[in-house]
């Protein structure tokens, strides 16, 4: 594990508390929503955990916070370690850049609100993607460990079309099967999935191109 530098311990502690607040504001929303609706928070929680960008946050919150305050236990190496970190970043710069690509045209969030979308969709993945081109040392990835990549995107996938077939809630309307039918969903994902991987061939690129 390298020695971290005092710019890199304030930058990751940036992004883990900006994450932290984040997730916390939207998380206030959302439950209220719910209630509002005469459901209850277990509903509220489950409604914020099927979206990809609240669960990236989090994970991207946990990952900073170790690496902010150099956590010794098992799990916090495990967050510290160069490749995790990376995954994690590709994961968050992904939900950027399909956000902003995909559904930012779908509505315009004033005041509040308007910040709070900023901090999830922009803010958190370009300040994530600075920490790794600034920070995060070059490390050696087999090809089997970089698969391993695809876990959660792939299982946040299947878990998202099977909560929809039996509450016919889609997070997103390039997966709603409802709207759209398995064939063209199935093909959305592919695409999806396509892009990801190209995403993760850059950073791969990128990581193999540092000095040693």
């Amino acid at each position: 594990m390298h020695t971290p530098s005092l710019a890199s311990l304030l930058l990751a502690a940036s992004i883990a508390t900006i994450a932290w607040l984040a997730l916390a504001a939207q998380t206030d929303i959302t439950v209220h929503r719910m209630l509002s609706r005469g459901l209850g928070v277990f509903d509220g929680i489950e409604r914020l955990s099927s979206y990809l960008t609240n669960l990236t946050i989090f994970a991207v919150a946990i990952c900073f916070s170790c690496v902010a305050a150099r956590a010794g236990t098992p799990a916090g190496r495990f967050f510290r370690k160069p490749p995790v970190v990376t995954a994690v970043v590709v994961y968050i710069v992904f939900v950027g850049l399909a956000y902003n690509l995909l559904l930012r045209y779908l509505w315009t969030p004033s005041g509040y609100r308007a910040v709070l979308n900023e901090c999830l969709h922009t803010v958190v993945p370009v300040l994530s993607a600075m920490y790794w081109v600034l920070f995060v040392p070059r490390f050696h990835l087999t090809v089997h460990k970089t698969l391993l990549w695809l876990i959660y995107p792939l299982g946040y996938l299947c878990v998202t079309l099977w909560r929809g077939s039996t509450s016919d809630f889609y997070p997103y309307p390039f997966i709603d099967v409802g709207e759209l039918g398995y064939p063209h969903v199935l093909l959305n994902a592919s695409l999806l999935v396509v892009a990801f991987l190209v995403l993760m061939a850059v950073f791969i690129a990128l990581n193999h191109r540092r000095p040693h």
